[in-house]
């Protein structure tokens, strides 16, 4: 596995947001980032709210991932399009899990969420119907807490230790994001994983009632 690209967005006007600015448009630098437990140094975070925070601190999306975009849209989407931090080739959204680690030299991350998309994300694709297709596509990439802060680049190795323990699919917290009515199994299985916190909380929140 390889960093094909590290995307950093600065804030740049938007309409289609409430506060009229954005940081999801990132384009791929050369120089070496510094990654902490905040995210990249550099990258601006308009939207605190639904982005960043320590569980959400570096989205990564992956090259095959792009590729079947590519090919669904007709046209070639370049590094940074979806607004990751990090572009990966060697795997895919579809095989990703909860609890997936990646290290590239001293740092280390660990798969927390899915990437739910938002209106912003709509309208940067200029695409109204984009979060539905988006969803539809099972390929949403992943948030990851850091384990370890570093220092990367692009065409740095990247290693992989898969997640050992329930098996949660990132393409299945896409599909029950939003539902009320998992079963008691279900539930457990999702805690037993290290989850973005504010999913832990509800989850628990959820089998507690």
């Amino acid at each position: 596995m390889e960093i094909l690209s590290v995307n950093i967005g600065k804030p740049v006007p938007f309409e289609h947001t409430t506060p009229g600015v954005t940081g999801i448009f990132k384009t791929p630098v050369s120089a070496p980032v510094q990654v902490t437990a905040k995210g990249l140094a550099g990258d601006a975070i308009i939207d605190t709210a639904h982005h960043g925070g320590r569980d959400q601190a570096v989205y990564v999306y992956f090259a095959e991932d792009y590729d079947w975009w590519s090919d669904e849209l007709g046209r070639k989407l370049d590094p940074g399009t979806f607004g990751e931090n990090l572009t990966i080739a060697g795997m895919s959204s579809q095989t990703s899990q909860i609890g997936d680690r990646f290290s590239i030299g001293d740092l280390q991350l660990e798969v927390t969420s899915p990437r739910i998309p938002c209106r912003t994300f709509a309208a940067r694709m200029e695409d109204k119907f984009f979060v539905k297709r988006f969803l539809a596509a099972d390929r949403p990439g992943v948030y990851c807490r850091v384990l370890s802060e570093g220092v990367i680049e692009a065409g740095a190795r990247v290693g992989f230790t898969r997640f050992v323990g329930d098996i949660v699919l990132v393409t299945e917290m896409c599909h029950t994001w939003n539902r009320s009515d998992l079963d008691d199994a279900t539930i457990a299985r999702y805690l037993a994983t290290p989850i973005h916190e504010k999913e832990r909380a509800r989850w628990q929140k959820d089998l507690s009632t």
